[in-house]
């Protein structure tokens, strides 16, 4: 399942360095199209940018997000979980261990 999620995630992020090329492709079609200047251009295509890049901060926090909720619903614990329920054992198992001598 984890496999799935990864791939989907990977795919995401291919797609936003695809949607990246292809607007910089874009942006040199409008300049020659439209007669745009160096620094028209340039300012389009920073604003193409930061788009893209707020869309992919979005993407990796939605897929982080269903990961999350993927693992609680199947049951899967996060290290923190296992580290603090791990911690737990070690002293009920030093408190068995004293109580037996």
């Amino acid at each position: 399942m984890l496999e799935i999620v990864e791939k989907t995630l990977l795919t995401g992020i291919g797609a936003v360095a695809l949607t990246q090329k292809k607007a910089e492709e874009l942006v040199d079609d409008l300049k020659k199209r439209m007669n745009l200047s160096e620094d028209e251009g340039k300012n389009l295509l920073e604003k193409l940018r930061t788009a893209s890049q707020e869309n992919q901060k979005k993407l990796e926090d939605f897929a982080q997000d269903e990961v999350k909720k993927a693992c609680e619903r199947v049951g899967i614990v996060t290290q923190e979980e296992f580290n603090a329920l791990q911690s737990k054992v070690k002293k009920l198992e030093k408190l068995l261990n004293s109580q037996e001598k």
